[in-house]
């Protein structure tokens, strides 16, 4: 039995008199049942499932009759198959003159992989976006979302004359926007040659070429790595997160450094609960400025009516 999300629904259906989260799927019969009444609320459901079944994962990789999905790191989708391994179908190894063989066909396969210059520039991208997201610790999803950024760039002709790193490193932080990771340009910038500078240019060609819509970060997403660089205790992070809420409703943070706003939180949530750091350990700790960080604090105390103890 499956929860109603986790199965497709059949158009038509009528769930009145069943809360919606009390409906399960029967794969087996093929009914979606509720199961506060037990009343079957449709049936007859086509299963779009596999015809086999498998009980172990190497079980399902051999029944399973399709390749891995389209991938935006290799020039070609990934829809090319690639020669790996010395060994038949059968599992044996090959003779040593097949083996040979199957190296000269694995080297030119790689060659015909990346035959245009775009293929080859994306080639060299998939592998500098890759280095950048290891170096950054960012999660490994960002690396199919920048590549598809780049390709975009590269196919309307943006990477020509222009760094190749500085590139990669721009469409890593335009994927982190879109994905809402807390990272900013200066974190980026920091693992690659070319500087903030040449860097924050890329992005800006990126965004308005390619008509990006990039969404707003939320600061609330910034505390819990500046809490944790300052070594602060969750309840410090709490009380931040809600003085960013309350900032966040009063309209405080439109058109403001996200960092800047979760870094001067963060000093007054640590004022009241007595954990005091000071604005250049919180300031370097997010990567702004002092001067950000006492703007910030000044603005945020006045307008929330924050009562402060004595320094």
């Amino acid at each position: 039995m499956v929860t109603k999300e986790q199965a497709p629904r059949a158009s038509g259906e009528k769930e009145e008199g069943c809360p919606p989260e009390y409906i399960v799927f029967d794969e087996e019969r093929g009914e979606y049942i509720c199961t506060l009444t037990g009343e079957v609320v449709e049936e007859t459901v086509i299963d779009t499932g596999p015809e086999w079944r498998a009980y172990t994962p190497e079980e399902r990789t051999r029944r399973s009759r399709v390749g891995s999905p389209l991938t935006h790191t290799l020039p070609d989708y990934g829809i090319l198959t690639t020669i790996s391994g010395y060994r038949d179908a059968n599992g044996r190894k090959l003779e040593a003159r097949l083996r040979i063989e199957a190296s000269r066909l694995r080297r030119l396969q790689a060659k015909l992989r990346a035959t245009t210059s775009i293929e080859k520039n994306i080639e060299q991208a998939a592998r500098e976006i890759t280095r950048l997201v290891e170096a950054l610790n960012l999660p490994r999803g960002i690396i199919d979302t920048a590549m598809m950024i780049y390709r975009q760039a590269a196919e309307k002709g943006l990477v020509r004359g222009r760094s190749l790193e500085s590139m990669a490193a721009a469409a890593v932080y335009a994927a982190c926007r879109i994905r809402g990771i807390p990272r900013s340009i200066d974190d980026i910038a920091e693992v690659v040659k070319g500087g903030r500078k040449e860097v924050a240019r890329c992005y800006r060609l990126i965004v308005r070429e390619l008509k990006l819509r990039m969404p707003i970060v939320d600061p609330v997403r910034y505390v819990s790595r500046i809490v944790s660089a300052l070594r602060l205790s969750p309840a410090v992070e709490r009380r931040a997160a809600e003085i960013l809420v309350q900032a966040r409703k009063m309209g405080l943070t439109a058109g403001k450094d996200p960092a800047g706003l979760a870094a001067a939180a963060i000093y007054i949530a640590a004022l009241e609960l007595g954990e005091r750091r000071t604005q250049k350990e919180i300031a370097a700790a997010a990567g702004v400025t002092e001067v950000t960080v006492r703007n910030r604090y000044k603005e945020l105390v006045q307008k929330l009516n924050i009562p402060l103890p004595a320094q």
